[in-house]
């Protein structure tokens, strides 16, 4: 068969078939065709990709619980939710909730002035003018309001305002309420902590997995709150506080400051209300300071037990005059003057020790620095520039030197844990023992103050502190508040610091009335004697059995009853000092 030739398949078929139209390529040419085809589709992939890579990271980040807090006038991202709070056996005292905010975008907003009145008439907290002047703003971006309640939520939701929604955010959330306020604290709607552990730890609770253990126990906190207000109403305290702490590891069972506040609901409570009287706030302790006085003649070895001071007349340095409430007017040994609290005694004592030994056995004790405590409200102490006889004499007695009740509680843990310190602190330690504090007070000291303790509670002025079967010890201390130019002697600090049990001490507890006032069955005293006192007793009559520690028949302390056997025949009626 002849081939026809090439040339005549693009004519006329000889067959009579209508001619090939079809154009052919060649190799090469179809090559270069597919592989354009081919660049233009990854281009168009990529730009698409490109696209829903950029609504998936926006999506990512709208949502992620770590993203950063909220700017003003940018727009809102979620804060990673910060650790929840507990006390020492797990109960929640502060965590997080998600809260719908309500925010505008002015530029989508179709009638303004409809939407404020609409948005205004739900949130009776905010001016409408308010509403309207942010629907009105230039910015793409207004908060209108943050942490809305479900059912507002629900209807402003149901309102459908274009260009208004909700944003989700972490709002902080109080349990207890004003049960541990001072304590815990608060965050902000940011969901930064402006007071507390919530501000003191704030990097903590934003970096932690886990609930932070805090060392309070909310049934001891509990105790305590409800003993101080009782006390503040009974004799129309301006403020109160109270703590118990453990002496051995420092740990703080219970930290209370009257009045308080709903930290769900901050902006509705007064400064004063907020104002933390067991840390920030300092006073001078009054008599509580002879514990430290007594301790520190006896560690120096300038007094003992048997020695005698004159307390015969009143005391006279440069114009001062140093009196006692219910003076003796006779020589007084040591526990005499611990028990019927002189203060000449006391100053004696002091003097003995000297100015330069006064205070750096108080700084040794913690008493001259700012406490450690994992709290921003710490206060510092107030004390003379000047440290001269003058000084050592007023300080003697707890006058001339303001401290926080915090650092007497940690003192007095001091002293009465066989004189190691006791570094406070609100968050829960190991169950394993502590390690061995530093060496403030040898242990015969120690035990010596423990029976002088029990001793005052027994026979001297802190007898309406006795709590049957807790073995309670402790001292009064009534301060004047210093005012402009002296002391108003109307205006007085009632304090009274105790620990239990005496014969192998584990708690401290310490009781503050702020400007207690005298009753009818008080014959008119407002001292710490009769006020802050029987606060102390019904405290460690109820938080002893939540800690564990049982109601015993009165122990023997052979140094307690050698002391008492001493005062026989010569108490003074001084329970009212």
């Amino acid at each position: 068969m002849t081939s026809l030739p090439i040339v005549a398949r693009f004519g006329a078929d000889p067959t009579g078939s209508p001619p090939d139209r079809r154009v052919r390529v060649s190799p090469r040419s179809g090559r270069q065709a597919l592989q354009t085809g081919h660049a233009r589709l990854l281009v168009v992939a990529i730009a698409l990709a490109a696209g829903f890579l950029v609504v998936a990271a926006r999506l990512v980040v709208l949502a992620a619980p770590d993203g950063p807090v909220v700017r003003a006038g940018a727009e809102p991202l979620v804060a990673r939710e910060r650790a929840i709070i507990t006390d020492r056996n797990g109960v929640v005292l502060a965590t997080s909730l998600t809260v719908g905010s309500l925010y505008a975008d002015p530029g989508v907003v179709l009638d303004p002035e409809v939407a404020a009145d609409a948005v205004s008439s739900i949130l009776t907290n905010i001016p409408r003018e308010k509403v309207l002047a942010r629907l009105n703003s230039d910015r793409r971006f207004e908060w209108l309001e943050r942490h809305l309640t479900p059912r507002q939520q629900a209807e402003i939701h149901n309102l459908g305002i274009p260009g208004v929604g909700f944003r989700p955010e972490q709002r902080r959330f109080y349990p207890h309420r004003n049960l541990a306020a001072h304590a815990v604290g608060f965050a902000d709607r940011d969901n930064q902590g402006i007071a507390g552990i919530e501000q003191g730890l704030d990097a903590e609770l934003r970096e932690r997995d886990g609930p932070l253990r805090l060392s309070l126990d909310i049934r001891v906190q509990h105790a305590v709150r409800e003993e101080l207000a009782d006390a503040m109403k009974i004799f129309q305290a301006i403020g109160a506080a109270g703590t118990v702490m453990d002496v051995a590891t420092g740990e703080i069972l219970a930290l209370v400051s009257l009045p308080d506040f709903d930290p769900n609901h901050v902006t509705q409570s007064s400064a004063n209300a907020r104002f933390n009287r067991a840390t920030l706030g300092i006073y001078e302790p009054g008599s509580t300071f002879k514990i430290l006085t007594t301790a520190m003649a006896l560690e120096y070895g300038t007094a003992t037990l048997e020695q005698k001071f004159d307390a015969t007349v009143p005391l006279r340095v440069a114009r001062y005059t140093i009196r006692d409430h219910h003076p003796e007017n006779r020589w007084l040994s040591v526990p005499e003057i611990f028990v019927y609290s002189s203060n000449v005694g006391a100053a004696r004592m002091a003097l003995a020790v000297g100015p330069e030994r006064q205070r750096a056995f108080l700084d040794s004790m913690g008493l001259l620095r700012r406490p450690e405590i994992e709290l921003a409200e710490a206060g510092a102490p107030l004390f003379p520039k000047r440290w001269n006889d003058v000084s050592t004499i007023t300080i003697a007695y707890g006058h001339g030197i303001a401290v926080s009740q915090l650092q007497l509680a940690s003192a007095l843990a001091a002293v009465v844990n066989g004189g190691t310190r006791a570094t406070p602190s609100l968050l829960a330690r190991d169950d394993t023992p502590p390690a061995p504090g530093v060496r403030l007070l040898s242990p015969e000291t120690s035990e010596v103050l423990r029976a002088l303790l029990r001793l005052n509670v027994l026979e001297g002025t802190g007898r309406l502190a006795d709590a049957e079967g807790f073995e309670v010890g402790g001292k009064t201390g009534t301060a004047e508040k210093a005012i402009a130019g002296g002391y108003d002697p109307n205006a007085l600090v009632s304090s009274f610091v105790a620990a239990f049990p005496m014969d192998a001490p584990r708690y401290a507890v310490l009781v503050m009335l702020e400007e207690p006032k005298g009753t009818d069955a008080t014959q008119g005293y407002a001292t710490a004697g009769w006020t802050a006192a029987p606060a102390a007793s019904a405290i460690v009559a109820r938080v002893a059995p939540l800690l564990g520690v049982a109601p015993v028949e009165r122990t023997e302390s052979k140094t307690a009853d050698a002391l008492m056997v001493s005062l026989r025949g010569r108490k003074a009626d001084v329970a009212a000092f």
